[in-house]
């Protein structure tokens, strides 16, 4: 059992990374494997809808959005992290996602489990946490609850830690997170996918 770790922040030790690793603390404690990928100092370019990947089944750009999608072929969860920006994710990390779960709607990724984590100094946590989410939600990925939103306060390196229902709600999302990732093997194997067995109907409103 392993999860992608993406740490979306320019910095690879900031207050992302201390939440990311609590978080991963616990899933390694619960016998699941991670692998950590800092995305956030790179320069990454955004989707430019060529729909080439549609026809080749790999992104364009040939960068680590392809590594990625290798990756998270035998990966059974994604944990992403990102601070606020203007009261959303980091752009370098909105435009990998965009290209990495556009590039692979058509592979199954059903019940792989999705998890977010969203880092700010005051505002703007919950909008962010729910982009990140929304990723997961359109790929029949399951979102990882806890006990609070998956959020968590600070500025300064290493701040985060004083907020101590911040971290103890990351230490529950790695518990709940490593749960799912057991249960829905146990499902898997038991009952199957239950992704639907039909060809895909896109409903276009303008035509």
């Amino acid at each position: 059992m392993k999860v992608i770790i993406l740490n979306g922040s320019p910095k690879a030790e900031g207050n992302t990374a201390t939440a990311l690793h609590e978080v991963e603390r616990v899933l390694q404690q619960q016998g699941i494997e991670t692998e950590w990928i800092h995305v956030g100092h790179r320069s990454i370019h955004g989707c430019i809808a060529c729909n080439k990947c549609w026809d080749t089944g790999v992104c364009a750009f040939g960068d680590i959005v392809n590594e990625l999608s290798i990756k998270m072929k035998e990966a059974d969860g994604l944990l992403i992290g990102s601070p606020v920006y203007f009261a959303s994710p980091n752009g370098t990390l909105l435009a990998l996602l965009d290209r990495l779960f556009y590039s692979n709607l058509h592979t199954d990724w059903t019940m792989k489990v999705g998890a977010s984590v969203s880092i700010a100094r005051r505002g703007g946590a919950t909008s962010t946490m729910e982009v990140l989410n929304k990723y997961f939600l359109k790929t029949n990925m399951p979102v990882v609850p806890s006990q609070y939103w998956s959020i968590a306060h600070g500025t300064d390196p290493g701040e985060v830690n004083k907020d101590e229902e911040g971290m103890q709600t990351m230490r529950q999302l790695g518990l709940n997170m490593a749960f799912m990732i057991k249960a829905i093997q146990v499902g898997l194997q038991q009952f199957g996918s239950p992704k639907i067995q039909e060809p895909l109907v896109e409903t276009h409103y303008i035509r």
